[in-house]
């Protein structure tokens, strides 16, 4: 739905108040694409998951087991956090925008109209396969 000509100048007046009194902080906020925000998710994930496997080792290497199992635990974590930000980077998550636009999310309610394991499987076969032709 859009927004009328006065909710606009009152967004627009909004917008101008909050950059007048903290700039650095409207530039952070207004940077366009959302995407931006998760690739830093991801790389601190990705350094995240370094760290984990440099605890891990090192819990091997001196022989203390709860290290291991520590840097095992954050190897996970960060894992966990970078696959979801990769996966809201790439529009397969719920995100704020899709959500309050109404836009379908990829996933839901889509299990009922595909079919067993197999018949995906062959039904991507035969993609690829057409694909080479």
């Amino acid at each position: 739905m859009p927004l009328s000509e006065h909710e606009q100048r009152l967004l627009e007046q909004i917008e101008q108040a909050l950059y007048a009194e903290d700039p650095k902080w409207a530039n952070t906020v207004r940077i366009s694409d959302p995407r931006s925000h998760y690739k830093r998710r991801l790389i601190k994930a990705s350094i995240g998951f370094a760290l984990g496997v440099v605890i891990m080792m090192v819990g091997v290497v001196i022989q203390m087991i709860p290290l291991g199992v520590g840097g095992f635990v954050v190897m996970l974590a960060a894992c966990l956090w970078g696959l979801s930000s990769w996966k809201r980077m790439n529009g397969f998550g719920d995100s704020a925008a899709s959500a309050g636009q109404g836009a379908p999310v990829p996933g839901k309610g889509a299990r009922k109209s595909r079919g067993s394991f197999m018949e995906r499987m062959e039904e991507r076969w035969r993609r690829r396969h057409d694909d080479e032709r």
